[in-house]
């Protein structure tokens, strides 16, 4: 089902059968759980997992009902951790200006900020338009000015392009698991090198996605970012 109906995406969200899944970013050097990120997921009527981009592609033909899905989400993955728990948690561009603010009144930073701005990590991505990056750009900047703390994720995917704006001034960068798949393409793993080279420089941690198996942790330790996360430390499923 590479397309979901509007149909089928008004039932969902009427129903309201979405959730969230928890990830543990884990710290390499300790093997703590530093944090956790907060995956949207979605079923179908007979409770089968929905894809969350299908969701996300259909919702974006309808901007309000993108922004009242993607609020209740959040509202999800902010409840079901305590409050000294670290979580990441992605936030759609669109989304957030689909109210049509981009102030301290926006309803995703009052959300943010009520579940404790020193605990919360908001994750920008970028695609391959330029008009998400300048939103990126100013998102990061509005929540840097708060003290919300930033990442970029799923740097290095093939589909997304990099802005050293926006990548200056996050706090955490995350490699897309793509780096994995590519760890034997040479001149890519020199790029990957710089990338973690200059986050380290520049005070930044990193992340490395999709870590499934023994290999891909030595791979990581080889590598030097300082974070995994991926379906190796995977926690269950949590239904609203």
């Amino acid at each position: 089902m590479d397309v979901l109906s509007q149909k089928v995406l008004l039932e969902l969200v009427e129903s309201k059968r979405f959730g969230v899944e928890y990830q543990p970013i884990v710290e390499l050097k300790t093997g703590d759980v530093f944090a956790y990120e907060a995956l949207s997921r979605f079923r179908s009527v007979a409770g089968e997992l929905i894809r969350p981009d299908y969701v996300y592609a259909a919702l974006h033909d309808n901007p309000l009902l993108l922004f009242q899905v993607e609020l209740a989400q959040k509202k999800i993955q902010l409840e079901h951790l305590s409050n000294s728990e670290n979580v990441f948690v992605n936030l759609d561009q669109d989304a957030f200006y689909a109210c049509g603010q981009d102030s301290e009144d926006n309803p995703f930073v009052d959300l943010i900020q009520s579940a404790g701005r020193g605990r919360v990590v908001v994750e920008l991505i970028e695609n391959s338009e330029m008009s998400d990056a300048l939103m990126s750009l100013s998102m990061i900047e509005l929540f840097n000015g708060l003290g919300i703390r930033t990442a970029l994720d799923d740097l290095c995917n093939p589909k997304s392009m990099l802005s050293v704006a926006v990548l200056q001034l996050v706090e955490w960068v995350k490699l897309d698991k793509c780096v994995l798949e590519q760890r034997l393409d040479a001149n890519f793993m020199v790029f990957v090198s710089k990338i973690i080279e200059f986050a380290h420089a520049t005070g930044k941690q990193v992340i490395l996605e999709g870590v499934e198996v023994q290999d891909d942790l030595a791979f990581a330790r080889k590598i030097g970012v300082d974070f995994v996360q991926g379906f190796y430390f995977r926690d269950g499923f949590l239904s609203h």
